[in-house]
C-alpha cells in the first residue's frame, strides 16, 4: 500500500469519494448516501478525492469502486455494508436502519433498477464535462459501450422524455403524502439511498429532474437542509424552474 494510504488510514475517519476534476463536487450517488449518513449521525470525516481512473488507489480496501469507508483501522466497502456498521459502531447516534433489512434491500433495489438507471439516461452526458481528459476518455467509452450508442444520443429529447421519468417516482410520492421523510417523522438510511440518485443529477445536470410543486421536491429540499444544509453548499448545475 503506498505509504500516504497507509498515513491516511493512520487515524480519524476517511470517506473516499467519486468526483471529476473538482474535488469538492462529489457526484456518486452511493458515496451521497454514505456523505449523508454520516452528517445525520453527525460523524465528521475526511473527503479522500477519488476519480474513476485511480483504482489501484483503493487497492487496500480490495476493491474498486467508491464509496469505501476508512475508519481507524477499519476499511468498509459498499454503501449499504457501511450504513450498517456505522449503526453497529456508533449505537450511541441515530440510528439509520430502524427496521427490517428486507425493507431497505427492496427500496435500495428500486433505487438502483429504477431510480438511477431512469435518470442515468437522461443526464449521463452531462457528466464528461466535470472530468479530467484522462477519466473523461474513460468515461465515455465506457458508457458508450454499456448504453450501445453516443453519449448525447443517450440523453436526446430529454425535456421530453421528463415527464415519464417523474411518473415513475409516484411510489414515492404515496409515501410522501403522509409522512415528511421515508423514514417518518426523521430521515434515516431508506432518505439517503434514495437522496444519493438526486444529488447526484442535481450536482452533474442542469436537467430539473423534479418538478417544484412535486411532493418529491419537497422532500428533497428538507434533504438538503439537513445537518445545517451541508448537501445544499455543495456546488449544483441544476436549473430549477421558476
Amino acid at each position: 500500500m503506498p505509504s500516504s494510504e497507509a498515513e491516511r488510514r493512520a487515524g480519524g475517519r476517511q470517506l473516499y469519494e467519486l468526483c471529476g476534476s473538482d474535488p469538492a463536487r462529489v457526484f456518486s450517488p452511493y458515496c451521497w448516501r454514505i456523505r449523508m449518513a454520516l452528517a445525520l449521525k453527525g460523524l465528521a470525516f475526511e473527503s479522500v478525492p477519488w476519480r474513476f481512473t485511480e483504482t489501484e488507489r483503493l487497492a487496500f480496501a480490495r476493491h474498486d469502486r467508491v464509496p469505501v469507508l476508512v475508519d481507524g483501522d477499519r476499511v468498509v466497502v459498499e454503501s449499504w455494508e457501511i450504513a450498517q456498521y456505522l449503526d453497529r459502531a456508533y449505537p450511541q447516534t441515530r440510528q439509520l436502519v430502524r427496521g427490517e433489512p428486507a425493507t431497505y434491500a427492496f427500496l435500495l433495489a428500486w433505487a438502483d433498477s429504477v431510480l438511477f438507471a431512469r435518470a442515468s439516461r437522461l443526464i449521463v452526458s452531462d457528466i464528461p464535462a466535470l472530468l479530467d481528459a484522462r477519466d473523461r476518455a474513460y468515461f465515455v467509452a465506457s458508457r458508450e459501450a454499456r448504453y450501445g450508442m453516443p453519449l448525447p444520443l443517450v440523453t436526446a429529447d430529454r425535456d421530453a422524455r421528463l415527464p415519464e421519468f417523474r411518473a415513475q417516482l409516484q411510489p414515492l410520492r404515496r409515501v410522501l403524502r403522509d409522512q415528511k421523510f421515508l423514514g417518518g417523522e426523521a430521515p434515516d438510511f431508506a432518505d439517503c439511498a434514495v437522496f444519493g440518485g438526486f444529488m447526484w443529477a442535481r450536482v452533474v445536470s442542469p436537467l430539473p429532474l423534479l418538478a417544484p410543486d412535486d411532493a418529491v421536491f419537497a422532500w428533497r429540499e428538507r434533504m438538503l437542509d439537513q445537518a445545517g444544509g451541508m448537501a445544499r453548499r455543495i456546488q449544483a448545475a441544476e436549473v430549477t424552474p421558476p
